[in-house]
């Protein structure tokens, strides 16, 4: 007899109300792999892309989508001697690589799991796995980012900014962020040193006169739009620019030639290495997850609708789904503390 867990899957690309909460099988474990019993997920911009179907060639349906994990390992495959039943562990699922996180169960290649860090619930936990990831490949990995630099991270109270506020500051750089001037206490206690109202003040005038008009050494782009076109504008010679947004429309990078700049494109990639770094910031008290709403797997539907939407509600940080919760009724959303 199949066995079968609850969990929700994505019969047709639409809106957020595509998705179905419904039986699916256990997917079967092989060898150097854990399956891993799902606590928490939470959700991205990655999630309601491919949900809406931006990236229909590599998603074949129906569909269980998803791309953070907090849980507990329930079985080890031939060749496993990393993890043993009852470890708490976390991490992202391969993209566009099989199922996703929307489940109560999920297998995993052993490579690219690492240890729950001990002082995260697994609802914070899973609120990291993807945008940490993400920020430590853009900011160490490609950007570089060194101490006492300066860096300009777009969208500072989003999922990606909070932990780039803070990953930025455990480096030792300076931070200037954008982010509403309702946000602007809240990003400053993540350690931004500057904030800038998007919304009223043109950010390459603000950048010019916080830095006395030496610009910034790197700028984390999360927002898209013209930002790559005017990154020049507010680059330090020989800056970079990392962007982590996928951009249609052309971009003018006329600018960039006379500041020698770099431009990065990062499409993050799952292993266990970045976890371990993150886990070595949490641990240390250098980086918290920051959770802005709390639903259960159930209400899948109404956590994309917050999450997509979430700058124009004023969303801080992510979107976590207790996965633990999934068999229940559904439940009113419970904001985070």
């Amino acid at each position: 007899m199949t066995k079968t867990m609850q969990a929700v899957v994505l019969p047709r690309f639409g809106g957020p109300d595509a998705f179905e909460f419904r039986e699916a099988p256990v997917p079967d474990l092989g060898p150097r792999q854990v399956r891993v019993r799902v606590h928490a997920t939470a959700v991205n911009p990655l999630d309601y892309q491919i949900r809406r179907g931006d990236y229909a060639d590599y998603v074949p349906l129906p569909a269980i989508i998803g791309h953070d994990i907090s849980g507990v390992v329930e079985e080890v495959g031939e060749g496993v001697g990393e993890f043993s039943l009852g470890d708490e562990v976390y991490y992202t699922p391969k993209i566009f690589g099989g199922a996703g996180s929307y489940a109560e169960q999920h297998v995993a290649d052993v490579e690219i799991v690492g240890r729950k860090p001990r002082n995260l619930s697994h609802l914070e936990a899973a609120s990291l796995t993807l945008v940490g990831g993400t920020v430590w490949e853009a900011l160490v990995e490609r950007a570089r980012l060194s101490v006492g630099e300066t860096i300009l991270i777009h969208g500072g109270a989003g999922g990606v900014g909070t932990i780039a506020i803070q990953v930025a500051k455990a480096i030792g750089a300076r931070v200037i962020t954008t982010a509403r001037a309702s946000n602007h206490d809240f990003v400053r206690s993540l350690g931004a040193d500057d904030a800038i109202d998007y919304t009223a003040e043109d950010y390459v005038k603000e950048i010019s006169r916080l830095t006395e008009g030496l610009g910034v050494n790197v700028v984390l782009d999360t927002v898209g739009g013209d930002t790559l076109t005017r990154s020049p504008s507010t680059l330090a010679p020989f800056g970079r620019v990392v962007s982590i947004v996928d951009i249609a429309q052309p971009q003018n990078l006329l600018e960039a030639w006379g500041k020698n700049a770099a431009y990065h494109f990062v499409f993050t990639r799952q292993n266990r290495g970045k976890l371990d770094a993150l886990t070595a910031l949490v641990e240390r008290g250098l980086v918290k997850p920051v959770i802005g709403a709390t639903f259960p797997l159930a209400q899948m539907s109404e956590a994309h609708a917050l999450s997509e939407n979430g700058a124009a509600r004023g969303l801080r940080g992510k979107v976590a789904i207790d996965v633990a919760g999934a068999a229940q009724a559904l439940q009113a959303v419970q904001p985070a503390a």
